[in-house]
């Protein structure tokens, strides 16, 4: 520990920090612009010089290093007007516009200036001016004059997003940050340059002029869009969500949100939006009160059950359902009689029902990620699916973790990768049979029962030996299975296998989870029991009626060709949703639900974290939160226990006090196939675009004009493209089950040979069929 003073006050802090560090750890203010807490020191805006005894000079305080008996005076004199010249500095070029910028009323530039600014500028030439630049859809930097060249943006893409976007061209008053030739700003992440932009320089394109941040109310408020549970704030205006900003929680989202989170809310005010209940007569849709249409749903549930039976009725639901939700419908349904329900829609493999020990999850808290030095992530399109997750793996191999991955796409995920294997879907079992072979010979270690004879006799290929040496080196390593694994048709064979690995090398063992609740449907079991049908069953063999939560079954499913066959097959189909889609055309009737903005309700991240919310804004029309319309059908069917008067009330009913006990990612009982894969013809490799997850995400419109929201294409390895003898840019027919759609070609020799890459939950491929499988692809 060093111990110093910082404007008389005593404070000890550990050798090898700084200044400005020292200075907050006492409540000290120090007034600065390019240090931020989570980058690099840059120390080129010089905003935070301080006066240290026996200095020839002030020092700037974010890159002084603290020595023992130090002096520092913050507020001296000295201090003060060395930092009241560089404010002037500052100020020459800057254009006096504060009525007009967007960052008025929170700009940190403004607020630095009222207490180091003078009254007036000696400064009387002509500002040099800086014109604007087109970043994309998300990020406006159209007054590119008031830019103070902090660099935190250029920082925070090389240091957090991973890629450098934006660099500093020019010097001195001509520098300016700018992008690439021809480039615009893509990172999943790049809306957090807006919050780190302290003036008016990069402002959010969808919120620009259109409200004062003096105007905006505040709520706290959890991310449906992905498993980790990011904490936001929603800003409100005039009864609408005006905005969405990072809530700082350093052992889940740090001080970031992803662009899906921070963006999404403009598919809040959709013109899609469902604000009333909605009844199909004749063919044709009209709008009905909502004692109407319950009692309408509960006579004709009532009705097929007695007659048909209440085995024929079944319930999909989606994990960015809340878990107040997710418990009501399936006590809805086994008060029915069914046990027909389940939240997993694109999942195929549902051979571990059952045999699962506990609910599964990360197996770990999010920030030990950032301190693993082994990382083995298998079936993960880890930067789209999981933004945050992936900068705390980038953060761990920065610091000297080594990651080894195993999956059909070779993606560049802007992080240094170790070993991998770019395999087929199929080839996924062999590769880990072969690691386990590696790591069983190198430990001479005896193997489960279940995995013997799965591993007997394997040979382990360079790239298993590698990817095992690796794992067996590490002294904190972590085996996780992403959404690609969780959605295989072998899912638990697969997590049975990394199971076994992960025992072998004593690491920590857990799935990436793909969405909100995808811990929480479970631990509110939202799950048939071994007499109901999963989603899968559900819609391969039709039931009579279906229940659909927040599901558009023809993007949320993992079979979409076969998911609207069903639904067109059923006598009902209830859609409570929040928005009017592809449910016009195959459902009875429509429940207007409230989204996570206008209702309360719990979401259980994937490392096992409770968090709830309440509502930031009125729900808009006669839309309804999803738990009250399952409380009143619950009443008028005659369900008993539905008479809650809250959704903390359900929330306590559904969730144990500690939902620890109940985490668990053993298996038992699934033994391991020594049977080699042989898949015939060409495999799907199907992701599910980043902005195309749910049901909000889809209908935001800045987030949909993006790169990653570009209409997909057919990507396969150019052996492949010249076997049909096409080239990229060439349309191809792709067709699976009885369906097909015509799209470009793109060649991306980072795939294997014998796969076609076609996204999933998308408008364009809704045609196709399951995930999984073989597929056939000719020139169109």
């Amino acid at each position: 520990m060093i111990n110093l003073e910082i404007d008389g006050q005593a404070v000890a802090v550990e050798n090898g920090r700084t200044v400005m560090d020292a200075a907050h750890d006492v409540g000290v203010y120090i007034p600065h612009f390019c240090y931020h807490k989570k980058l690099s020191i840059a120390a080129n805006c010089r905003m935070c010089l301080v006066q240290v005894e026996k200095a020839p000079k002030p020092l700037p305080a974010c890159a002084t290093p603290v020595v023992e008996g130090m002096k520092v005076h913050t507020r001296s004199d000295y201090a003060v007007k060395a930092q009241k010249g560089v404010m002037e500095f500052l100020l020459i070029n800057h254009p006096l516009d504060c009525p007009i910028c967007d960052q008025g009323g929170e700009c940190q530039l403004q607020d630095v200036a009222m207490g180091y600014g003078g009254v007036g500028s000696r400064f009387s030439e002509t500002k040099h001016q800086v014109l604007g630049k087109p970043l994309g859809a998300l990020i406006s930097a159209e007054e590119m004059s008031r830019c103070i060249h902090c660099t935190r943006c250029v920082r925070f893409g090389q240091e957090v997003a991973g890629v450098m976007e934006l660099g500093m061209a020019n010097r001195g008053e001509f520098s300016a940050i700018m992008t690439f030739v021809e480039s615009s700003v893509d990172s999943e992440l790049s809306g957090n340059m807006i919050d780190l932009c302290p003036v008016g320089a990069l402002t959010s394109k969808p919120f620009r002029y259109t409200a004062r941040s003096w105007e905006l109310s505040r709520r706290k408020s959890v991310s449906p869009h992905d498993s980790l549970g990011s904490n936001l704030t929603v800003q409100v205006k005039n009864g609408r969500v005006a905005r969405v900003t990072p809530l700082e929680n350093e052992a889940v989202n740090e001080c970031w949100i992803a662009d899906r989170d921070r963006f999404s809310y403009e598919g809040l005010s959709s013109a899609e939006r469902l604000t009333k209940p909605m009844l199909k007569q004749d063919g044709k849709w009209i709008e009905v009160e909502w004692q109407a249409a319950l009692e309408y749903v509960a006579n004709a549930l009532r009705q097929i059950g007695s007659g048909a039976g209440a085995e024929h009725i079944g319930a999909l639901a989606t994990g960015s359902s809340t878990a107040e939700e997710l418990y009501l419908l399936q006590k809805l349904m086994r008060g029915l009689g069914s046990e027909n329900v389940d939240f997993r829609l694109r999942q195929s493999d549902f051979s571990a029902d059952g045999k699962r020990v506990g609910a599964p999850w990360l197996g770990m808290e999010v920030a030990e990620i950032t301190g693993a030095d082994r990382l083995f992530v298998i079936g993960s399109f880890l930067r789209k699916d999981h933004p945050l997750l992936a900068h705390r793996v980038r953060d761990a191999v920065k610091k000297g973790a080594k990651l080894n991955v195993l999956h059909s796409a070779d993606d560049d995920l802007l992080i240094e990768v170790a070993n991998k294997a770019i395999v087929a879907p199929g080839e996924f079992r062999s590769v880990l049979t072969q690691v386990l072979a590696a790591l069983a010979e190198s430990k001479q270690a005896m193997l489960s029962n279940d995995v013997q004879a799965a591993v007997a006799g394997v040979v382990p290929s360079s790239d298993a030996r590698a990817i095992a040496a690796s794992l067996a080196s590490g002294k904190s390593a972590a085996v996780l299975l992403g959404n690609f694994a969780a959605q295989h048709p072998e899912a638990a064979q697969l997590q049975r296998l990394a199971q076994e690995i992960s025992a072998l090398t004593s690491a920590k063992f857990g799935f990436l989870g793909e969405s909100a609740n995808s811990v929480g449907g479970y631990l509110v079991n939202a799950i048939p029991s071994s007499n109901g049908l999963n989603a899968a069953a559900m819609l391969a063999t039709p039931r009579k009626a279906y229940l659909l939560l927040n599901v558009e079954a023809e993007l949320d499913c993992a079979n979409a060709q076969q998911a609207v066959a069903a639904m067109k097959a059923a006598d009902l189909v209830v859609a409570m949703s929040a928005y009017k889609h592809g449910a016009v055309d195959y459902a009875d009737v429509l429940l207007p639900i409230a989204p996570f903005t206008e209702t309360s309700g719990t979401f259980v991240s994937t490392e096992g974290r409770v968090q709830s919310f309440k509502g930031a804004v009125k729900p808009l029309g006669e839309a309804r939160p999803a738990w009250k319309v399952l409380r009143v059908l619950g009443n008028l069917l005659d369900v008993a226990g539905f008479d809650y008067d809250s959704s903390e009330a359900v929330r306590d009913a559904a969730l144990p006090e500690s939902v620890a006990p109940q985490l668990n990612n053993k298996l038992d009982g699934v033994a391991v196939s020594a049977t080699a894969n042989s898949a015939a013809g060409l495999q799907r490799v199907a992701d599910v675009p980043i902005y195309a997850t749910d049901s909000i995400v889809r209908r935001a419109s800045s987030l949909q004009q993006t790169r990653d929201a570009a209409t997909p294409s057919v990507s396969m390895n150019s052996a492949e493209l010249a076997k049909l003898g096409a080239k990229c840019g060439d349309s191809i027919k792709v067709s699976q089950g009885q369906g097909s759609v015509t799209l470009l070609a793109t060649a991306d020799d980072m795939l294997p040979v014998g796969v076609v890459r076609v996204a999933a939950g998308h408008a364009a491929t809704a045609a196709l069929g399951a995930m999984f499988g073989t597929i056939s692809v000719e020139r169109a």
